[in-house]
């Protein structure tokens, strides 16, 4: 059987992409479903207790429960700005809290608060500074889809607005060291904001292992018509 250069050459260009997109789709799916079963777990796991000692190891302690004794650094807070709730405008409330007995503090997430008409005007955070002891779930900064040049630098009035949030950025501004993740202050607890903590928004494996099915489909489709037309032309040339 003869081939047409053209169509093999479009091919066998194609087919290894459809194949490539297959697999990816696949591997996907085992780490969706690895994340998965890492948050089931830090769910199930008891009660962390924070102290100066606990690694910085976000990624082992996401969505841990915590709780930790210390109090709020009330006259230094910041607000992450340009974050939507419902469609409006606002900014995230990280207010640090020191621990009991220690110089480190790790930066409380007290919710979403909208953002004022006049965007100069600040919004009143006002919180106890008292011992006390809280409990929220360990979890990453807010991230941004683009991150422009500068967006980690918070501004010099306090509260201070920031776009991105950089722990040892942050951490050079208050003077005293801050753990590489932010707790999510529990729903319960007063002196919080519009709190609606959820875990990632992130597809399913099922999702990504019926995407794998359907690349693989358009491979074998592709292979099929290839073979189908291969066929049809050295049959119209036989026939000449």
């Amino acid at each position: 059987m003869k081939f047409k250069i053209i169509p093999t050459l479009v091919y066998l260009c194609l087919l290894p992409v459809l194949l490539a997109l297959g697999m990816w789709q696949l591997d996907r799916s085992k780490q969706k479903q690895a994340l998965l079963t890492s948050q089931e777990q830090a769910v199930a796991t008891e009660t962390l207790h924070l102290s100066a000692t606990i690694e910085n190891d976000t990624e082992a302690l996401r969505y841990r429960q915590v709780d930790v004794t210390g109090h709020y650094d009330a006259a230094h807070q910041f607000l992450i700005d340009n974050q939507i709730s419902d469609g409006k405008v606002g900014y995230f409330v990280l207010t640090p809290f020191i621990l009991a007995g220690e110089t480190k503090a790790v930066l409380v997430n007290r919710g979403w608060i909208p953002l004022n008409r006049n965007r100069s005007v600040l919004p009143d955070l006002q919180v106890h500074n008292a011992q006390a002891t809280i409990v929220g779930r360990i979890n990453h900064f807010p991230s941004v889809g683009i991150k422009l040049a500068g967006a980690e630098t918070p501004t010099e009035n306090w509260p201070s607005t920031v776009q991105v949030v950089d722990t040892n950025v942050l951490a050079k501004k208050l003077g005293y060291p801050l753990f590489q993740f932010q707790v999510e202050l529990a729903k319960e607890l007063p002196e919080g904001f519009k709190r609606e903590w959820r875990s990632s928004t992130i597809m399913l494996p099922e999702q990504h292992t019926a995407y794998a099915i359907q690349w693989f489909a358009l491979a074998l489709t592709l292979t099929v018509l290839f073979i189908w037309y291969s066929f049809k032309q050295n049959d119209a040339q036989s026939k000449k």
